[in-house]
């Protein structure tokens, strides 16, 4: 469950600022509150988790002074300002200062409640974009998201940095399961509109009238935006574009038509028909898949990924051993080899469930890891795949999947390790080296 968003809440008004906190406190939301800007400023930072509700009128340093300090140091920050009788043209001042929203005294408190579900969305939305962005552009916490030491990861990470600072409409494609919606979030996460709305939509899953309306038309009676006009500043993503109808292939080519350049809406499009055998060149209209594809990623398939295999299914057992209490099953020299050369047509999805299915059968002290991959048609033999790979190739991945399962175990202690793979300390030194392995990676 996600951690309950913080409302600051600053007005030099006892009373005021009481009612305010106990209020919303009864809406669920976790609050604190300030006297003044100055004793608010110290405990409010760039990185604070939550949103500002502040009056304007104030001592010392006013509502004004208190925003503006704010945007300069985090201008995603929801600020909700209060104002006083005749104090509305300074509350519109605000706005457009970088004021989230305002309230009039006497205001209603539904109507207070209403904006800080909106605000505390908007900034956790902003949380978790800035987080995603951090993770791929400084290195830390990848392994949480796009885990993986293949080329084809490398590769993958270099052009989502690459792509997401650019600014034109992207095409995602790839095989089920590989992990598309989580490239186009993370496009949208590293690139300058992170702090703006990231709208996404699954073309399969609604019918042509319902996709026109909440495509291009909206609700007006109801205040309800088309995506195209609330993704505006953001990102719009299309999942399963391939499910558009010609109709409504024309009427998005012209909304990205009317745009110019740069494009106030980025599109992202996500197509699913690489399993059956055709591209999304053939299910979109010539002039639309061009505009989308000028920029293209191609998630690769897992059975590509060589040892990445081993790494993801190693964390995942040890997540589902935590989940379930138990202890997570050691893979042997021929189970390894087995995950390694099984063709994964469901990708990291199926080896999620792979995973997951090891651990229980691990917990009831029966089952195998090969019984897992076989198919329903022949369940005499695990599958495989055809292309074979060089016995040496198999040796080093357990290898390397064995040094960092013992180096987890023993969280690094040297000598523990040494002990139980029988390594002298020079030999396993030189493989940690060779296999990309670090020991300050495994301490604590």
């Amino acid at each position: 469950m996600a951690k309950a968003m913080k409302i600051a809440i600053v007005d030099d008004e006892q009373d005021m600022r009481q009612s305010i906190s106990q209020w919303l406190a009864l809406s669920g939301f976790d609050t604190e509150v300030f006297p003044g800007a100055e004793d608010a400023l110290k405990s409010i930072n760039a990185d604070y988790p939550g949103i500002v509700v502040t009056d304007i009128r104030m001592p010392g340093m006013d509502g004004m002074s208190f925003l503006k300090r704010l945007m300069a140091q985090d201008s995603s920050l929801p600020v909700i300002m209060i104002t006083g009788h005749g104090d509305v043209p300074m509350a519109v001042e605000a706005m457009r200062v970088g004021a989230f929203d305002f309230l009039e005294k006497p205001f209603n408190p539904d109507r207070m409640t209403e904006l800080a579900k909106r605000a505390t969305q908007r900034r956790r939305l902003a949380m978790d974009n800035r987080a995603l962005r951090k993770e791929l552009s400084d290195g830390t916490g990848l392994m949480k998201k796009l885990i993986g030491a293949s080329p084809v990861m490398d590769r993958l990470r270099e052009d989502i940095l690459d792509l997401g600072q650019a600014d034109g409409h992207v095409l995602i494609d790839g095989e089920t399961g590989t992990g598309k919606t989580l490239a186009a979030h993370a496009l949208h996460a590293v690139g300058p509109r992170a702090a703006r709305k990231f709208v996404i939509l699954s073309c399969a899953a609604h019918t042509e009238e319902e996709l026109t309306t909440k495509l291009f038309e909206g609700d007006p009676e109801a205040s309800v935006l088309p995506l195209v006009e609330e993704a505006r500043g953001g990102t719009l993503c299309l999942e399963d574009i391939e499910a558009l109808s010609a109709a409504l292939q024309a009427r998005l080519l012209t909304f990205i038509n009317d745009q110019g350049t740069p494009a106030e809406t980025r599109i992202v499009a996500i197509c699913n028909l690489q399993e059956q055998g055709k591209t999304c060149e053939d299910a979109l209209r010539p002039d639309l898949f061009y505009r989308l594809a000028a920029m293209k990623i191609t998630l690769p398939p897992l059975r590509q990924r060589g040892e990445d295999i081993l790494m993801l299914f190693t964390r995942l057992s040890e997540q589902f051993a935590d989940e379930y209490g138990c202890d997570a099953p050691e893979v042997s020299a021929q189970e390894a080899a087995q995950l390694l050369q099984a063709p994964w047509p469901g990708n990291v999805r199926q080896l999620i469930n792979v995973a997951e299915r090891a651990v229980l059968q691990n917990r009831r002290g029966s089952g195998t890891i090969a019984s897992l991959l076989m198919t329903e048609e022949d369940e005499s033999q695990p599958v495989m795949t055809t292309d074979g790979k060089p016995l040496k190739e198999y040796v080093e991945a357990f290898e390397r999947m064995l040094i960092d399962n013992t180096m987890r175990r023993h969280r690094g202690s040297i000598v523990n390790v040494m002990e139980e793979l029988c390594l002298p300390r020079r030999t396993l030194n030189e493989k940690m080296a060779k296999y990309g392995l670090q020991r300050s990676d495994y301490l604590g």
